[in-house]
């Protein structure tokens, strides 16, 4: 039988290949759990065992389990009767199937019945289930609502609902959106009124409507409402949690282009009992921006695992699809896209998972410097590292994003293509994940929002010490020529922001930030190619393709944003009439 895990090598690799020492440490805290619970490890090495025996767990289910009810479940869609949603058949099952295999709480501590697992680890297993089924994704991939809830809620909270999401008895939502509020979350206006004369202490009420609610007929729902009337910005909103049940009614669910197994709810609140996450105020600026980040994430090995099953059947009707007496695969037409779609989904991957790595050590980090008393020796240096993690996280999740989700975008419209008139039929899956792949640059912030969350820090120089960290290292022959290249790629960065920072112009420097922003992804990733070419031979051949279509990308990139063209804005705005 398959295995989604077994059976990828590249996958299999990059838990080898990422250095998780720090991150173990850090969610194990010296292994202080190895003697209360028998599948808690005793070491770095039996932890690294834990993860992998994890996966394959759900490699299993995703590939004999999920996958083969996908079909079915795009078929069926989620459904709305008489205020109620359904899942389709297979998407309950697939629920219960990995709730039974303790799979629900994959992230939270062991005292509430999950696993403890890292970041990175969710975000393989997430790619997986993706692979098998998209649209169960935005279910299982929704953990880091009982994540915010551990990180930000009391603890009286924390026990009441955290068990429950680790059993798999509850699910969640992500409630910010609305008609008026879609990527400006600072504009939300459902409102949120404190607790009134006769009603129990804590109680607040929530009044109005969210739009585009990824399972929003989730049990538990985290909203973000304005806790403080009178105000217009983020500074006036906070967190609620929301149970299923009074005051709440799901008004229509959206037909969509594709993850047809995934409720997107249009929700009504009214007078919704909700309890406070946290401190008032703190919603946007703090809580959700938190929780934007592991959701970017979660986005990004979501549009990595629709790759991997697109890319898969592309190669094997390639091998089967015979035209002129040969295989289509050997015309090297096909054979050239289907290596691009390799190179950039294992270049994606690198990105991803060393994302993940570091947006789990803020995380941890964070977590154990609000545990310290400011007068302890390690408190400053903890403090510092912590302070260095969080500004390359604030980086590198909206890039893993960007070029995650852009690349999954082609690598499916490429995989029809290999297909020829095939692939546009609903015989084939591609079709099927060239439609689930196309809301992965929209949701959790467009693939423009995530330029405007990276060019900043680009233009700050908030990736130069690890460039630099990257430029000191030694890659003998043939890799020393290609991290040359890579050199040469950051002299055009460099070029690059100098350029833009002198001319000091807000609308110039928009129209280029994507082109910025890729061209620092591009050299990052080609750093991190080279890295995994140094442990594994054959990665050699991926470094090699990708960076040098970085280089060629970079050079064009740089002429454009060095250009000081002042017609550009103007030629775009004759063009569009505005």
């Amino acid at each position: 039988m398959p295995n989604f895990f077994d059976q990828n090598e590249d996958l299999k690799f990059s838990l080898r290949w990422l250095d998780l020492a720090d991150v173990v440490a850090l969610r194990e805290d010296g292994f202080a759990e190895s003697g209360e619970y028998d599948y808690a490890p005793v070491d770095l090495e039996d932890a690294l065992d834990s993860y992998r025996r994890v996966l394959r767990l759900v490699g299993d289910i995703s590939a004999n389990f999920i996958e083969p009810r996908a079909e079915d479940v795009d078929i069926e869609e989620a459904q709305f009767k008489d205020g109620e949603v359904k899942y389709p058949k297979g998407t309950a099952e697939a629920i219960e199937r990995l709730a039974a295999a303790d799979l629900m709480g994959f992230t939270l501590p062991r005292k509430y019945g999950g696993l403890n697992m890292p970041t990175v680890t969710y975000g393989m297993a997430i790619e997986m289930v993706s692979r098998a089924d998209a649209g169960l994704m935005t279910i299982f991939g929704l953990q880091n609502i009982a994540e915010t809830i551990n990180d930000f809620a009391d603890e009286e909270s924390k026990m009441e609902y955290l068990p429950k999401f680790a059993a798999g008895e509850v699910t969640g939502a992500m409630v910010l959106t609305e008609p008026d509020a879609g990527s400006d979350l600072q504009a939300v206006a459902t409102s949120a009124t404190p607790p009134a004369e006769g009603d129990d202490a804590g109680v607040w009420r929530i009044n109005g409507v969210k739009r585009f609610i990824t399972n929003g007929c989730g049990d538990v729902l985290l909203v973000l409402a304005r806790s403080e009337h009178g105000t217009t910005d983020g500074r006036g909103l906070s967190l609620f949690l929301v149970e299923k049940g009074e005051g709440v009614r799901v008004r229509r669910i959206e037909e969509k282009l594709g993850i047809h197994g995934a409720p997107t709810c249009e929700i009504q609140f009214t007078n919704a009992p909700a309890r406070l996450i946290g401190k008032r105020r703190r919603g946007l600026t703090t809580y959700v921006m938190s929780l934007m980040n592991g959701a970017r994430v979660a986005i990004a090995a979501q549009a990595l695992g629709i790759a991997e099953a697109a890319y898969r059947a592309a190669l094997e009707f390639a091998r089967e699809r015979e035209q002129f007496g040969s295989a289509i695969i050997e015309f090297p037409a096909v054979y050239e896209m289907l290596t691009g779609m390799q190179t950039n989904i294992e270049a994606a991957r690198a990105l991803v998972c060393h994302a993940s790595v570091i947006t789990d050590l803020e995380h941890l980090l964070g977590r154990k410097v609000e545990t310290l008393d400011r007068s302890a020796p390690e408190y400053s240096g903890l403090r510092a590292e912590h302070r260095d993690r969080a500004k390359l996280a604030g980086v590198l999740t909206p890039m893993s994003k960007l070029f995650a989700c852009e690349m999954a975008n082609q690598v499916t419209s490429d995989a029809i293509q290999v297909h020829g008139g095939s692939g546009y039929m609903r015989d084939y899956p591609v079709e099927r994940h060239f439609r689930d792949a196309r809301i992965t640059s929209i949701y959790e912030g467009t693939t423009q929002l995530q330029v405007v969350g990276a060019v900043g820090a680009v233009l700050a120089g908030d990736l130069d010490g690890q460039f630099a960290q990257f430029k000191g290292r030694d890659y003998e022959k043939p890799l020393g020529t290609l991290a040359g290249k890579l050199e040469r790629m950051l002299d055009r960065l460099h070029k690059c922001t100098a350029y833009v920072k002198k001319k000091n112009e807000r609308e110039y420097t928009n129209l280029h930030a994507r082109r910025i922003v890729e061209l620092a992804a591009d050299a990052y990733i080609g750093y991190l190619l080279l890295d995994q070419a140094k442990v594994k031979k054959e990665k050699q051949y991926t470094a090699r393709n990708f960076i040098l279509r970085a280089a060629a990308r970079a050079e064009g990139n740089t002429k454009l944003v060095t250009s000081g063209d002042q017609t550009l804005p103007r030629r775009h705005k004759v063009m569009l009439g505005i």
